[in-house]
Parts: structure tokens; sequence; C-alpha cells
């Protein structure tokens, strides 16, 4: 019986520049395609993530396509960008990106936040974006809208957002507090590593989130928005939304089921959603099963557009 090959255990490489968007340059990752003439992805994080949350993804895209990922306004590599922030200033900051690449109609991709931003920014510049890959995001779900903003956000997004606050005095001990995440026990890797590790900044002993929380917090309110809500119910093209069968703490209850998409009025004949079961909020994105299917899904549908 012939075994399969192991699978490559460290990040694909990438390579990263920087765009001029308003108020000074967005840090963009991209990860070359191996063939000729391969389609262009352009994807987005959630609101306290960073670019690296597509590595694994990239890994399993294997040179299919070319992906983009920026370090959204205010995080990362991009963090020293102003604001004002917001749905709709991402959105742009997206549509800045395509054109400063030349690129008229990108397959866009965004996961959590991400995705309500590339709702947002399939309206707003439609001639931009064709298709749209929404991962566990860009439909409103349940959520205490009684709350004070911070108290809100903090509810949604859970420990994600209690760091902001936080220090670390080093990289160890960033990573040992992702690592006793509920969500993230079972998918630790390399992959996942480079990711939180590219949120931090500062200096040993003080070692601090690259979140700008002002950012996050303007844009977590934001989400709530009736504009932003709607987008997803106005999209001019074709759109899949795959979403996680477990919550932000790997609960059973996830962001969204049938019966909560069923109660948003998500009826746009263009949207098609997908459940990827054994995965929760996160690993949709950086677990291996998760990455595979999420990357699937790219390739099909840059196939097509």
């Amino acid at each position: 019986m012939t075994q399969k090959p192991t699978a490559a255990v460290e990040p694909a490489a990438f390579e990263e520049f920087t765009v001029p968007v308003e108020g000074g340059e967005l840090a963009v990752l991209c990860w070359p395609a191996t063939v000729p003439d391969a389609p262009v992805v352009l994807a987005l994080h959630g609101i306290t993530g960073n670019a690296l949350s597509w590595s694994r993804v990239a890994h399993h895209l294997a040179g299919r396509v070319t992906l983009l990922a920026p370090d959204l306004r205010g995080r990362a590599g991009s963090a020293a960008l102003p604001g004002p922030y917001g749905i709709a200033r991402h959105a742009d900051d997206a549509a800045a990106l395509a054109a400063a690449i030349g690129a008229r109609r990108l397959l866009l991709a965004g996961h959590s936040m991400g995705a309500f931003v590339a709702a947002v920014a399939a309206v707003r510049h439609p001639d931009r974006f064709s298709a749209l890959l929404l991962v566990d995001g860009a439909v409103g779900f349940p959520a205490p809208l009684e709350l004070a903003p911070d108290e809100l956000i903090t509810a949604v997004i859970g420990p994600a957002m209690s760091r902001l606050s936080m220090t670390f005095p080093d990289r160890a001990a960033y990573r040992s507090f992702w690592q006793a995440h509920p969500a993230f026990v079972s998918s630790w890797g390399p992959w996942v590593d480079d990711y939180v590790q590219r949120d931090l900044v500062g200096r040993e002993p003080e070692l601090r989130s690259s979140c700008r929380i002002e950012a996050v917090r303007t844009d977590g309110v934001d989400l709530f928005s009736a504009d932003v809500l709607a987008a997803v119910h106005h999209l001019p093209g074709h759109a899949r939304l795959l979403w996680a069968e477990r919550g932000l703490m790997d609960e059973p209850q996830g962001l969204y089921d049938e019966g909560r998409l069923a109660a948003a009025g998500l009826d746009h004949p263009n949207v098609t959603p997908l459940m990827l079961a054994d995965t929760n909020h996160y690993t949709i994105l950086i677990g291996d099963d998760g990455a595979r299917s999420v990357a699937r899904h790219l390739v099909e549908m840059a196939g097509s557009s």
C-alpha cells in the first residue's frame, strides 16, 4: 500500500509590500501563484487579526492562485494608518489595493469582520470585485445591543478584546495566552504561531497587541450598523457563505445556524450558505481541515469568475 506524502510543516513563503491609501501605506502580504495566468484573490482578516490569518489557506492553495492579504487599517503592519476607522473605510482600502495592482474584477474573500468588509466593498465598488467568499461573517447575528460599546464588543469577541489592554513579558507568554484559548487547543502549529506573533509590538518585558483599540472599538460598533448589515442582502454578484459549526470559544452554538440565517432573512438568490462541520470560528480559517476547505472553494470560485 502506497503512503500519501507527508504535508509540509512550514508555512508557505510570502512577499510583503505596501500600497498607498488615504492617510498612508497599507501593508500587504502576497503568496504568489506558481502557475501562469493564475487568478488573484484578495482576502481580509477579522477584527483583531492580521494578514497571516490566511497563511494556512495559502499553504493549501499551493500556488494555484495569487493570494493577497492586507493588514487592515489599525492592525499589525498597517497599525500606523490613522482614522477615521469603520467598515466602509476598510472597504475603500480594499478597493484602493485592487486599483494599485491594476486589477478590475478580483475574487474577494473575508473572515469574520473581514467578511462584513468584503460585502460592503462589493456594494460600494461593484466594478472592482466579482464573486465573494464569506467565511463566518457578513450576516447579522444575535448580540446584546443594550450594552456599552466596549461591553458589546467584548461580549461578541471575548478574550480577543480584553487582550488589547494587556502586556506580555515575552513572545512565549503571548504564545501561551493563545494556546490556552479553547478555540486553538487542537489546531496549534507554525501557521497559528506566526499569525499571533505578527500581532506583537513593543519591547520585552512590555509587548502588546498591535491593534489600535480605537480602531477595534469603532469597527466593532460599526458591525451592527444598518448599512453594514444590509450589504449582504444587496450583493451585485455571487457569494458563498461558509459558516462554522461552533463558536468563538469552541462552544456548540456557532455565530450561525440554519435558524439564525433564516431569521436574518438571508434569502438573496446569489448567496449560497454552506456549513463546515467540525470547525469553530477560528479553525474554519486556521485549522487544517478548515483552511483546506476554504482553499478549495477559492480555487473553484476563482476558476469560474
